[in-house]
């Protein structure tokens, strides 16, 4: 069977990230430039909420890498840096400029084991991938839309119990799945129960298992602003069209086994900045 790095629903290696910055206080003195980052203590696989007040829109980098920043407020913004199962360990440096005055950070991210299932997929199931399928979620997954739709905590997706967590490493059909880990949550209501939209939002992508969605089954992505969508895969229904404004908790579909599965289930996915991210924080807070 052939694998591709976006595929199925899985567990991870996390770790710890600790902020150190130069001095006690993120605003020095005779400096406009303050710079905070939630949550203090993140595992891999965490979003980081990088709030910055300044006097001009500001410049965030981690690693040498810049990242989006928008407005939340009157001289404030905020920069959305996704963690993930397969990013390496260790230090990291966070920049961030506004005019003439700089802020330097470290971020130190330490190393976590997590489990490896074995799974294996009947026949009917293992069929070829189709490039249509994995270029249009991909597509899909690095939108970047500047306006928020979103107001508070996500909401859970689905009533049944969760069973696979995030970050989970697999076997498929006695293959290791190389560069890939578990890419959301799973919840494994029965075969016709309701899908909720976990927050508000645009449809960004409906797709098909009858039109070469093999992998994900019948689909519905939703994009939430600034980077934020979140994936519902292996649906029996879809109750949304591409293009549709949902709300938090509109129904969006029901529980399936389309695609590649082993049995009735909701898997839900939550992507920042084209990455997929643990979606549990996002339950507990809504980066307001």
């Amino acid at each position: 069977m052939v694998f591709r790095s976006t595929l199925f629903c899985s567990a991870v290696l996390t770790g710890f990230v600790s902020i150190i910055v130069p001095a006690a206080q993120s605003q020095p003195a005779g400096q406009s430039l303050t710079v905070s980052v939630q949550p203090a203590k993140p595992a891999l696989g965490d979003t980081l909420a990088i709030a910055v007040q300044a006097s001009t829109p500001p410049v965030v980098q981690v690693d040498g890498k810049a990242f989006s920043t928008f407005a939340i407020g009157p001289n404030r913004w905020r920069a959305f840096v996704p963690t993930t199962p397969l990013q390496a360990s260790g230090r990291r440096s966070l920049v961030v400029k506004s005019g003439d005055e700089t802020r330097n950070m470290v971020l130190w991210v330490s190393d976590r084991q997590f489990p490896v299932q074995r799974i294996w997929l009947p026949p009917s199931k293992d069929k070829n991938l189709s490039e249509m399928e994995f270029d249009r979620m991909d597509a899909f997954k690095t939108t970047v839309t500047p306006q928020k739709f979103w107001q508070g905590p996500f909401r859970r997706p689905n009533a049944g119990p969760q069973t696979t967590g995030y970050g989970v490493r697999r076997y498929y059909n006695g293959v290791f799945a190389k560069d890939y880990y578990h890419r959301g949550l799973d919840y494994a209501g029965p075969t016709g129960s309701a899908v909720l939209a976990a927050a508000a939002g645009k449809v960004g992508i409906v797709g098909f298992e009858s039109q070469g969605f093999y992998v994900h089954g019948n689909v519905v992505g939703i994009d939430h602003g600034q980077g934020v969508l979140t994936v519902y895969l292996h649906l029996s229904k879809i109750k949304v069209k591409q293009g549709e404004l949902v709300q938090a908790g509109q129904v969006i579909g029901t529980v399936g086994s389309t695609g590649a599965t082993t049995g009735p289930h909701l898997h839900w996915g939550l992507y920042v900045g084209g990455q997929s991210v643990n979606p549990r924080s996002w339950l507990a807070q809504g980066w307001e």
